[in-house]
């Protein structure tokens, strides 16, 4: 265990950033199934996925497995932080579509324009809350976790809109290559997650996707600051 971390801050560090991503995922899914639904696919509402109870959303791996040696890494040995999780995806039928091509898109768009929309909300608690609490009181546990939420957020809306199946993001790639792209588009739905994996656990999306998710975070914040 890192130098001057006990096992109470641990629980508590995990607590205040479980819940946030917990939340982030779920309404993040909830967000696609419904958006299917408007426009015309009942298939996520028949599977009982458009809930905000989280055991059907659930992923052993993705979701807790992941998450929790992600969350642990810089805890326990010092390493760069990481955040990286995923629920069990969201049956979408996209020949039940109204219109299967426009709102393929509008249904990928609607997990990370979720996650925008909490992040603005955790920015409007942030900006809510006293400035200077305690670090033992409540008030400091929940700007934490407003904080944690913030962030969290940003990070999964800018990573997911990343032009890599499964991401949201890889969901646009049919409409941006051409078709001589189709045996491009087959290796990258095959080792996508794969990819992926190997992108962050080198530190690769970091990189990239920490300016972007900063900056969006502090859009957010001045946008609270307008209206608090």
């Amino acid at each position: 265990m890192a130098p001057g971390i006990n096992a109470s801050q641990v629980i508590a560090q995990i607590a205040i950033v479980a819940v946030p991503i917990l939340a982030a995922i779920v309404f993040h899914e909830v967000a696609h199934g419904g958006v299917a639904y408007l426009l015309g696919d009942p298939t996520a509402a028949r599977h009982g996925r458009l809930t905000l109870n989280p055991l059907p959303h659930i992923d052993p791996f993705g979701t807790v497995i992941l998450p929790g040696i992600l969350l642990l890494a810089p805890l326990l040995f010092g390493t760069p932080a990481v955040v990286f999780g995923y629920a069990r995806p969201v049956p979408i039928d996209v020949r039940r579509l109204r219109r299967p091509r426009r709102d393929a898109v509008l249904v990928a768009l609607a997990g990370p324009g979720t996650n925008l929309v909490l992040a603005a909300l955790s920015a409007v608690v942030l900006g809510l809350l006293p400035r200077e609490a305690e670090s033992t009181s409540v008030l400091s546990g929940l700007q934490q976790m407003a904080g944690a939420s913030l962030s969290i957020n940003c990070v999964l809306a800018v990573f997911n809109l990343m032009p890599i199946p499964p991401l949201d993001g890889g969901h646009f790639l049919p409409y941006l290559l051409p078709r001589a792209a189709t045996g491009l588009l087959q290796i990258l739905e095959r080792y996508g997650m794969l990819i992926l994996l190997v992108l962050v656990f080198t530190g690769a999306t970091s990189r990239i996707i920490r300016p972007v998710s900063e900056w969006v975070a502090q859009m957010m914040i001045a946008f609270a600051r307008l209206i608090v």
